[in-house]
């Protein structure tokens, strides 16, 4: 939108029903230009017919993974030969345990991803649309429903683990853009790194253009090198210790450096999880760090995606930077202390008790 797009929009906001002369007036233009403004923004989707309806944009759409999770655990792994293993499968993806996770919150969430036509993705979309709007996940034939696999030990620590992600390389930017109504429409974009490095260039050039917020969330450090150069339009950046020194190069040096680095690229917030040593923020205006509370822990599979759920709930809290870190942290003990990807325990009445017992925050309503 342009600087007088956004005035008219704006006036809407207040009076639905004001008049195109109205508009003229206060803005000391023609009332023809006023029509062709306003002709623009509905080809925009930014207003919807008479009375200039505006769009439901109280939502958060995730954009990337949805897999079927299988988790394998050893007591002892031996190379060469064959291991005992005992294997739990649910369903995972990073962009579908973080709408999940959100769902759970109470949060309205949709998910655009892509699954094969099996058993598999069928099994997938049930269980998601239990807490998620899946309307917008696509099926692709010849192509068979993401898997990730992950060797876990007996206390939950990763060992190692294999992803079958092709179905992803479907998700191409033309593809993308049949999307754009439904993300013009949304308060928040979540965007994670299993899809191309073609479609991430348009995810992020899409948001700094439509000046939408987006949350980049890496899936690990191989895949983070799908992101581009510059990250103008990323609003908030959430990686873990490894992956952000793998993207920046900076595998020595202070973890303030690395932030600044990251904000140096475009990004408006960095946020930094170290696991059992906490996390770093920072922002243009604050830098912190938050030490990790001493937490169960049964599996570590899925926390990353709780902390970026719960932190984007603490965002649509209207949370500070630090405060949102917390709910992320808080919802990622929930997650650490069960088997599951995403904790069937999570809901927001037990996130909020949780930031409370761990951070001395007063529960909300």
């Amino acid at each position: 939108m342009n600087k007088r797009e956004k005035q008219i929009l704006e006036h809407i906001r207040v009076n639905p029903f004001i008049s195109q002369q109205e508009l003229a007036d206060s803005l000391g233009i023609s009332r023809p230009a006023v029509a062709g403004y306003i002709s623009s923004l509905m080809k925009q989707g930014k207003i919807l017919g008479r009375a200039y309806v505006l769009p439901a944009d109280e939502r958060i759409i995730c954009i990337g993974g949805a897999n079927i999770d299988r988790k394998g655990y050893v007591d002892e792994l031996q190379m060469g030969t064959s291991n005992p293993i005992q294997f739990l499968s649910t369903t995972g993806g990073v962009a579908r345990n973080i709408a999940e996770n959100l769902g759970r919150l109470n949060i309205p969430v949709s998910l655009v991803s892509t699954v094969g036509l099996d058993a598999e993705g069928e099994q997938l979309l049930e269980d998601t649309g239990k807490y998620v709007d899946t309307r917008l996940v696509m099926h692709v034939t010849g192509q068979n429903t993401g898997s990730y696999t992950a060797i876990l030990s007996r206390d939950g620590e990763l060992i190692t683990a294999f992803a079958d992600m092709n179905v992803y390389d479907t998700m191409t930017p033309k593809v993308m853009e049949t999307f754009r109504q439904e993300l013009l429409n949304a308060r928040v974009i979540v965007l994670d790194t299993n899809i191309s490095a073609e479609s991430i260039d348009w995810v992020i050039q899409f948001c700094r253009e439509e000046e939408k917020t987006l949350c980049l969330a890496p899936v690990s450090s191989l895949k983070i090198k799908k992101l581009p150069a510059q990250l103008h339009g990323v609003n908030f950046f959430i990686a873990n210790e490894h992956e952000a020194r793998t993207y920046t190069n900076m595998m020595k040096e202070d973890l303030e450096s690395v932030c600044d680095q990251l904000l140096s690229l475009g990004c408006e917030k960095v946020v930094i999880t170290r696991g059992k040593d906490g996390v770093v923020y920072k922002s243009k205006e604050e830098y912190g760090l938050i030490d990790a509370p001493k937490a169960d822990v049964v599996d570590v599979t899925g926390a990353g995606d709780a902390f970026i759920a719960g932190f984007l709930f603490g965002h649509w809290q209207n949370q500070t930077l630090k405060e949102a870190c917390q709910y992320g942290m808080s919802c990622s003990i929930i997650t650490l202390s069960t088997k599951e990807t995403v904790s069937t325990e999570l809901n927001k009445q037990r996130l909020l008790h949780t930031v409370n017992t761990y951070f001395q925050k007063e529960d909300e309503q």
